[in-house]
């Protein structure tokens, strides 16, 4: 009995010795840790990273950028069904511990003490909030006792449902994806409130082994997983039993899907991307910016089917190559059934199903293989490991052999005349029939961009068939002869120098011996014809090469590229010769289509532009652009408006905010500051604008953010070109679509449109410009190699119908809207074939626009202040 009470008596003081000892521990662990932990308040201002997103200007993601994908949720955001799942997971105690589970620190001492080994260690959903937020991963003890003090502490702090969003937000779930909706998009390409029950399951299960546990990576392990929650879920009442049987009985379904935009416009995501990176660095990336960009999502689809639609049909034009390549038959098994007895052969298409899955899907053309060849149709497999069959009429009939840029051969008569079994081919959905065709991926390429010619938002651009296949932005890349797509401002720098739409030039042969070109150049007409004394205006529209050279050497070389420059062409980009009339610069879509909009916008030169804004994290507008905008009838003399509503700026600064690069000095900056400051708040309260020095784009970004800017407060566009002249060229232009080149265009039924085709020798170019009052577009065709395209190949057969399917759904319920005549043009009737005054009662009399000071007086007096023939003796070159 006294051993008894003894040894009672020893293991309570050994129990209390040890209880003593570790509060002793644990107060001195707590008196030294204590200092070192971070205040709980900074949880509320943690910045996760979350990539850089980019939007149409209505709103339609076009891309994403960074190393993590994550989309933050918000508590009452998330499903009742994932909620239940993770705490099944993780912590079923959540709502009912203090931020540390004890049952769960001795289950890990326990797991320590049996197999020597640190386990899962007990941790709380607070607990992994405390290390994901603040601590490092390092598995060591005084990590852990820093968790659970911080664990503690959170508790004490903010409310469960706040630590439960801090959680699903921040934990790493595999795959780049962080969060749980950004887990969800990645594995099932769906918000997380779309997903079933099993799904939501199997993202929950990710926490705990976001590599191993993977359902891309490890199928037999998630599902185990998986099922456990699901269990779990059952057990505690979450789910009834049916809900459990038809969540097991589900079959995994993840695999990655990339963020999908819901509208096609990489190439305009990539010059975003690389704009915002100069703009705001590296933390682009990481901070959370949304840029929002000038492309209207409607517009810029249109754009993308009618590229695809042209590619296609010049590829068809130009007929079948053949396969991209073969698949072996050497690797395919054959797998021996029997059904009711009757032994079959079945072939496992797997290997094969395997490479399709590895061969990217470009412009919507689908890989597949011939599986079985027959007289008139064939049988294909796809990606999927559905196995289809083309008949005769899916593209099959129209097939004629490739043979060079100009010559096809004979339509197919049957199917083994182009297939054979392994041949991987290409099929696209054809919306007029609902089926599959055969096609192929294109070789020739093509560029779109729309622009608005009043400020150079850019609308629509598209930099190629497809930004997977090619990241070459032809648009702003490219850098091609624009051939007779350029004469509209050889003629328009004509017209400023006095010539007229009547005057007349001689198309007739030239020789020129010229140091700067060929030894001898002997430029022709299309036609290879010659038609004599021809009107400027019937010249653009009918295309006449040998007109413009005569224009060009009359203007003068160097005032004639004056005025491109003005028109805003570099001149290192022109060629000093006579060629540049022939469009012999090489210069990109993009800028040709800005020249473009001087004629549209009656004479102010524009600046394209892809990026509206940039929002940060919290809302807040750090990059806004204030284009240079056409502003017809405002006033010339405008006042410093901006200067009277902030007197205290100082307006020597003004000058520094011409140039958005521009960078201010810090004192510079803070005497801004504090200038703008002081007049912000005598106007509207500080914290309701979201002030960003950094952004700072003065004047107009002021007034925006008071809300009293208006167009006449933006920068205005300068005028390169006399109004009168604009209109002049206008008004040819329009007759390029009515009567010549760009006939096609008819085809749209408006009268206020106007454009100008181009081809360049070989050909290897082919161009179509053109614009209504308020959209300007350029098309462009040809090969990234320069390769011929083939000789029934011009601007009016390849890039004209681009621009016709295009412009026919951007114009689609808008009104005509003409430019007003100018006060300075006036109409008057002339001889077409002198371009004199014409004489009373001429019945062949026609209607010509004059500038007032050029009107000729007399049917004898020509349209111009130039010889109506021109002969020029300072070139050697003969005129005949």
């Amino acid at each position: 009995m006294a051993l008894k009470q003894t040894l009672l008596k020893t293991l309570f003081l050994l129990s209390l010795t040890g209880i003593g000892a570790g509060t002793l521990t644990f107060s001195g662990m707590y008196l030294y840790l204590n200092p070192q932990l971070p205040p709980v308040e900074s949880l509320r201002d943690f910045r996760l990273q979350v990539p850089l997103r980019v939007y149409s200007s209505d709103g339609k993601l076009v891309g994403e950028f960074g190393e993590k994908r994550r989309t933050p949720v918000k508590f009452d955001d998330i499903p009742q069904d994932y909620i239940d799942a993770i705490l099944a997971a993780e912590d079923a105690e959540f709502f009912s511990h203090k931020g540390v589970s004890l049952k769960g620190l001795l289950r890990a001492v326990k797991e320590l003490i049996v197999t020597g080994r640190k386990g899962s260690g007990g941790s709380t959903i607070t607990m992994q909030v405390a290390r994901n937020y603040y601590l490092s991963r390092k598995v060591i003890y005084t990590r852990k006792f820093k968790e659970i003090l911080l664990a503690l502490k959170i508790e004490s702090e903010i409310s469960k449902e706040e630590i439960l969003e801090l959680y699903v937000n921040i934990i790493f779930l595999g795959n780049r994806a962080y969060g749980i909706e950004a887990a969800s998009q990645v594995y099932y390409g769906k918000s997380l409130d779309k997903l079933s029950l099993a799904q939501t399951a199997m993202i929950a299960g990710l926490p705990k082994g976001p590599s191993n546990m993977n359902p891309l990576v490890n199928e037999k392990r998630a599902l185990q997983r998986r099922d456990w929650i699901l269990g779990r879920m059952l057990q505690l009442g979450s789910i009834d039993q049916s809900q459990f049987d038809a969540a097991i009985a589900e079959p995994r379904t993840a695999k990655y899907h990339h963020s999908i935009p819901e509208i096609s416009a990489s190439y305009v995501a990539e010059m975003a991307r690389s704009e915002s990176i100069r703009r705001l660095g590296l933390a682009a990336y990481t901070d959370g910016y949304t840029v929002y960009t000038t492309i209207k999502s409607d517009l810029q689809s249109s754009a993308n089917r009618a590229v695809v639609k042209g590619i296609t049909a010049y590829d068809t034009r130009h007929g079948y190559r053949g396969a991209e390549q073969s698949l072996a038959l050497d690797i395919l098994d054959n797998q021996a059934t029997a059904e009711n007895g009757d032994a079959a052969t079945a072939i496992d298409y797997s290997p094969w199903q395997n490479t399709l899955e590895d061969i990217p899907e470009y412009g919507e053309l689908k890989p597949a293989a011939v599986t079985k060849v027959e007289a008139k149709k064939i049988e294909v497999l796809l990606a999927s490991g559905i196995r289809q069959t083309i008949s005769w009429n899916q593209g099959l009939s129209t097939l004629r052999p490739y043979i060079d840029e100009n010559i096809r051969g004979a339509k197919i008569k049957t199917a083994d005349q182009a297939f054979d079994v392994g041949d991987v081919i290409r099929l696209r959905h054809d919306p007029q029939t609902d089926t599959l065709v055969v096609s192929q991926l294109p070789e020739v390429q093509a560029a779109l961009v729309s622009l608005n010619p009043n400020n150079g938002a850019i609308l629509s651009l598209v930099g190629g068939f497809d930004f997977g296949q090619s990241r070459f932005n032809r648009v702003t890349q490219a850098k091609r002869q624009p051939g007779s797509n350029f004469k509209p401002f050889i003629y328009a720098a004509a017209l400023e120098q006095g010539m007229t739409p009547a005057t007349v030039i001689n198309d007739a042969p030239i020789v020129v011996n010229d140091s700067l070109l060929e030894d001898t150049w002997r430029p022709e007409n299309d036609s290879g014809k010659f038609y004599g004394p021809t009107r400027l205006r019937t010249a653009l529209y009918r295309s006449r090469n040998l007109v413009s050279i005569r224009v060009l050497r009359q203007t003068g070389i160097g005032n004639t590229i004056k005025s491109l420059q003005r028109y805003g062409f570099d001149r290192k980009q022109l060629p000093r010769d006579l060629s540049l009339s022939l469009g012999s610069a090489v210069i990109t879509p993009l800028q040709v289509a800005t020249g473009y909009a001087v004629f549209a916008n009656g004479g102010y030169k524009i600046e394209p532009y892809i990026i509206d804004k940039i929002i940060d994290n919290d809302g807040r507008v750090v990059y806004q652009k204030f284009p240079d905008t056409v502003c017809v009838n405002c006033d010339e003399e405008k006042t410093d408006e901006i200067f009277e509503l902030f007197p205290l700026l100082d307006k020597t600064y003004a000058d520094k905010f011409d140039d958005e690069q521009v960078v201010l000095t810090d004192a510079e900056r803070q005497q801004l500051a504090r200038n703008a400051s002081d007049q912000l708040a005598s106007k509207d309260p500080l914290e309701n604008i979201p002030f960003n020095l950094d952004a700072f784009e003065f004047p107009v970004e002021i007034k925006s953010l008071l809300g009293v800017a208006t167009i006449e407060d933006y920068p205005r566009a300068r005028q390169v070109m006399e109004q009168e002249v604009a209109f002049l060229v206008d008004s040819m232009l329009k007759d390029v679509i009515q009567r010549g080149t760009g006939y096609k265009a008819k085809a749209l039924r408006r009268s206020d449109i106007a454009g100008k085709t181009g081809t360049t020798n070989g050909p290897n170019d082919a161009w179509f410009s053109g614009y209504s009052r308020n959209l300007v577009t350029t098309t462009w065709v040809g090969f990234d190699q320069f390769s011929p395209m083939g000789n029934a190949e011009f601007g009016g057969t390849a890039a004209l119908p681009i621009w016709i399917d295009f412009m026919r759904e951007a114009l689609n319920g808008t009104d005509e809207s003409h430019h007003s005549q100018p006060p300075g043009i006036v109409t008057v009737k002339i001889d077409p074939e002198t371009g004199y005054r014409a004489k009373p009662g001429d019945p062949d009399a026609i209607f010509e626009y004059f500038r007032s000071g050029q009107v000729p007086q007399s049917t004898s007096d020509p349209a111009a202040p130039y010889d109506s023939v021109f002969q020029d003796q300072q070139v050697t070159e003969e005129i005949f």
